[in-house]
C-alpha cells in the first residue's frame, strides 16, 4: 500500500539519468504511482541505485508499434508524463505531446531538458555545469582564481528536477480544476536561472560584485565563511546578523575592535585571517560543543559517513538504511500523510506484468508485449 500526500497521483515516467530519476522519486517518496518505462535489455536494480527508489519497472521495445500503443494506453490512465529526452525524440517514437493529449486532454506532460525545447543551444548536449554556466550562477561560486562547480545540484537537481517536480504538481492542479492538460518545458538553465534571482536583486540594487569571494554569501565575508580547525577538519559560520555576530565573537573570545567593523569589505580579509587564526587553536569537535545549537550560526562540515551520525540528523531520522545502503529519507515531512520510501530500486522490466495488469491490460495484451 503506497502512502504519502500524492497518494492516488498516476505518473509515468520515461527512463533517464541524474535529475529525471530523482524527480521521480520525490514523487514516489510523497505517495504517486510511478510507473517507469524502460527500454528492455539488464541493468538497474542495485540497492546503490537511491534516486531509482519506490517505482516500478516496465520494460519495453521503444521501436515496437505494440509497445508505443501499450505506452499510449498507459498514458490514457495517467495524471502526469514526463521525460528527459532531447527535443524531438519523443515526437519521434510516436510518443510526443501532441499524440498524448489528443489520447489523454487531461495530462501534464513534462518535459525536462538542459536547454529547453527552444533556442540555439536546444538540439546540444551539456552537462550541469554547462547549464548554470549561462545563469550567471557558475561564475559567482567558487575561488577568486576560477569558478568551481558546486557538485551537480544547482542545475541537475535544483534547477532541473525539483522545478519539474514544482511544475508537473502545478499542471495537476490546473488540470484539475479545467479538465485540461499541458506541456511544461522545463530547462535546468530556466530553473538555475530563476534560482539566482534574488542576487540579480543584489546586483540591481548596487550591493553584489562581480568578484568571487568579494561579497557576503560567496565567502567574501569574514562572518560566512568556513574555517579549518586543529585537527584539519572544517567548520561552517554564518553569523550575518548583528546578534549573532555579537554571540560569535563572545564564543570565540575575540575582543578585537577591528572586529566591530562587521560590514566594512576593505578589511574583511584581515578579519577573516584573525578569525581564522582563532579557529585553528581547537578541534572541530571543540568548536561543536561551544558554538553547535547557539545562535552563532554554526555547523560542522561533515562527510558523507559522518552527516548520518551527527545527533540532529539522528533525531530526526534524516537518513534511513534501506538494503544495507544509507540514504536520505523522503522529504518534506507531512503531518497527516507523511511519505515513506516505497520499494527498493527495481531492476528493469521487474513489474511489467504486474504494472501493466493493475493498470487495466489484459492477459492477452500482455503477452503480445512479452
Amino acid at each position: 500500500m503506497r502512502q504519502g500526500p500524492l497518494t492516488g497521483l498516476k505518473i509515468v515516467e520515461f527512463a533517464g539519468i541524474g535529475p529525471g530519476p530523482f524527480c521521480g522519486m520525490l514523487l514516489s517518496d510523497l505517495g504517486a504511482d510511478v510507473v517507469r518505462i524502460d527500454r528492455k535489455g539488464p541493468g538497474r536494480g542495485s540497492p546503490t541505485d537511491v534516486t531509482g527508489r519506490g517505482r516500478r519497472s516496465i520494460a519495453l521495445d521503444l521501436k515496437s508499434p505494440a509497445a508505443i500503443e501499450a505506452c499510449l494506453k498507459l498514458v490514457e490512465q495517467a495524471d502526469v508524463l514526463f521525460e528527459g529526452f532531447r527535443p524531438g525524440v519523443m515526437e519521434r517514437l510516436g510518443l510526443g505531446p501532441d499524440v498524448v493529449l489528443k489520447r489523454n486532454p487531461k495530462i501534464v506532460y513534462g518535459r525536462m531538458t538542459g536547454w529547453g525545447q527552444t533556442g540555439p543551444y536546444s538540439q546540444a548536449a551539456g552537462h550541469d555545469m554547462n547549464y548554470i554556466a549561462i545563469t550567471g550562477a557558475l561564475h559567482a561560486i567558487g575561488t577568486k582564481d576560477k569558478p568551481v562547480p558546486p557538485l551537480n545540484l544547482v542545475g541537475d537537481f535544483g534547477g532541473g528536477a525539483l522545478y519539474l517536480a514544482f511544475g508537473l504538481l502545478a499542471g495537476v492542479i490546473q488540470a484539475r480544476e479545467t479538465g485540461k492538460g499541458q506541456v511544461v518545458d522545463v530547462a535546468m538553465s530556466d530553473g538555475a536561472a530563476s534560482l539566482m534571482s534574488m542576487f540579480y536583486g543584489m546586483k540591481a540594487a548596487g550591493i553584489l560584485k562581480e568578484e568571487r569571494r568579494a561579497n557576503m554569501l560567496d565567502g567574501g565575508a569574514h562572518f560566512y565563511d568556513t574555517y579549518e580547525c586543529l585537527d584539519g577538519k572544517w567548520i561552517s559560520i554564518g553569523s550575518i546578523e548583528p546578534q549573532f555576530y555579537a554571540l560569535l565573537l563572545e564564543k570565540t573570545g575575540i575582543d578585537d575592535p577591528d572586529f566591530q567593523r562587521q560590514h566594512d569589505r576593505a578589511i574583511w580579509p584581515d578579519l577573516r585571517e584573525k578569525l581564522a587564526g582563532v579557529i585553528r587553536t581547537k578541534t572541530r569537535d571543540e568548536w561543536s560543543e561551544i558554538m553547535g545549537g547557539t545562535d552563532v550560526c554554526f555547523g560542522p562540515v561533515l562527510d558523507l559517513d559522518e552527516a548520518p551520525k551527527h545527533p540532529h540528523n539522528k533525531a530526526r531520522e534524516t537518513f534511513v538504511e534501506v538494503s544495507g545502503v544509507v540514504q536520505p529519507a523522503p522529504a518534506p515531512r507531512f503531518s497527516a500523510t507523511p511519505g515513506r520510501i516505497q520499494g527498493p530500486p527495481p531492476a528493469i522490466g521487474a513489474h511489467t506484468e504486474a504494472a501493466l495488469r493493475d493498470w487495466g491490460f489484459s492477459d492477452a495484451e500482455i503477452a503480445a508485449l512479452a
